[in-house]
């Protein structure tokens, strides 16, 4: 069964790959597109679900509540001997806390190395091209809308994500069983529990939109944190090395395993990565009014959230995120999306001309390099924290 969200060529990414910033990302592409028989293969992912971490919820968290589930996890991840935990649990602990043959831990720490180093860039392409870029896809936000995000506002959303990313790309940290591993055995679960909880409503349209939170959308929202993060910071004029950018698609492919999805599904190079993004996005639905009140909502978090706290600092990252909106997105995706025109989408070419600049003298010495990568993820923590704080919530201190 192909369901109704399949929508091949969508008429909103086609722009995107034919004369927006996707034509420059083909242009790295080794081969060719997969075209719609191949594309056509990959729809059973649709329906396809993490259905380990799905039973977890139903044996665990709806039998012995939250309090007793979290208590058995932290000891678990500790190496503590528990009694009477279920076998569900025990699997899925066993599962993310057993290195894959595959994994390269120096390569796996390059990927890392890259995001650390792209301080408070990263943070902004993070937020404007893959978080926002993401809203266009209407159906990949109906998980979003059946279960509250927009009632619950942009800023719960934005939180969780950033710090779950600045979490797991610290030094060493995503093998760390009290760390990485916890993150993302969090974020798992906590998919799980929304596709439960949904699916336990009977509103949910499976004939349209495939199973929520499904392993092909699942590998999406992963590649946004691999080639469309990569093509973000190029386009704001770093220069990744070759070793970062292999790291990088390596980190991610071993979060994606730890997220519940096969190991098989990720990309291991750039060209593979296109390829993968251009099949997600060339077979998704037009933008709907789901996709607009989501970009509206991330669009006046600033002035609606409590940071920043000075009504002129409010308006100022406004604007900032609306010019990196239109920089990294295009006139169609924004105008599709209804998000304001700004005169500060001239800013971030005037920023990549200096950051190319400043790439030469990074990258020209080890130390450089190094201090490069310490500077940006102090900034990198500093920006974060403040935001998490006005939130109330805990610091990330990298230890």
């Amino acid at each position: 069964m192909i369901p109704s969200r399949f929508y091949y060529p969508s008429p909103g990414f086609s722009i995107y790959w034919e004369s927006g910033n996707g034509k420059q990302l083909a242009q790295r592409l080794s081969g060719t597109f997969p075209d719609k028989a191949e594309i056509e293969h990959l729809v059973p992912r649709l329906f396809e679900t993490d259905s380990l971490a799905d039973q977890v919820i139903r044996e665990v968290y709806q039998v012995h509540g939250f309090k007793q589930a979290d208590a058995w996890i932290n000891d678990l991840l500790e190496g503590e001997k528990v009694v009477n935990v279920p076998a569900s649990l025990e699997q899925i602990i066993s599962e993310i806390t057993s290195k894959p043959a595959w994994l390269d831990e120096e390569l796996l720490e390059k990927g890392a190395t890259l995001c650390r180093r792209s301080g408070s860039l990263g943070l902004m392409v993070l937020r404007n091209y893959c978080l926002m870029g993401g809203y266009e896809s209407s159906a990949i936000n109906k998980p979003l809308v059946f279960t509250g995000a927009l009632k619950k506002g942009a800023a719960k959303r934005l939180t969780e994500t950033t710090e779950f990313w600045v979490r797991i790309v610290g030094k060493n940290a995503i093998t760390s069983p009290q760390n990485g591993l916890k993150e993302c055995l969090k974020i798992r679960l906590m998919h799980a529990y929304a596709r439960v909880s949904i699916l336990e409503e009977g509103k949910w349209q499976e004939e349209d939109w495939g199973s929520p939170l499904n392993q092909w959308d699942m590998l999406a929202t992963n590649l946004g944190f691999s080639i469309i993060f990569l093509d973000g910071l190029r386009k704001l004029g770093m220069k990744p090395t070759e070793q970062e950018v292999q790291g990088l698609f390596h980190f991610w492919k071993y979060v994606g395993t730890l997220l519940g999805t096969p190991s098989n599904y990720f990309p291991e190079n750039e060209s593979d990565a296109i390829r993968a993004i251009y099949a997600w996005t060339i077979t998704q639905a037009p933008a709907d009014k789901d996709t607009i009140s989501l970009a509206l909502a991330l669009t006046l978090e600033p002035i609606e959230g409590p940071f920043p706290s000075k009504k002129w600092q409010k308006r100022l990252v406004y604007n900032t995120h609306l010019g990196y909106n239109w920089y990294f997105l295009g006139k169609a995706s924004c105008e599709t999306m209804q998000l304001p025109k700004t005169s500060w989408r001239i800013h971030p070419p005037i920023q990549r001309f200096f950051i190319r600049l400043g790439q030469v003298f990074v990258l020209r010495s080890e130390n450089s390099y190094n201090r490069s990568i310490q500077r940006n993820r102090k900034t990198q923590k500093k920006i974060v924290n403040a935001y998490l704080e006005s939130h109330n919530r805990k610091s990330i201190t990298d230890k």
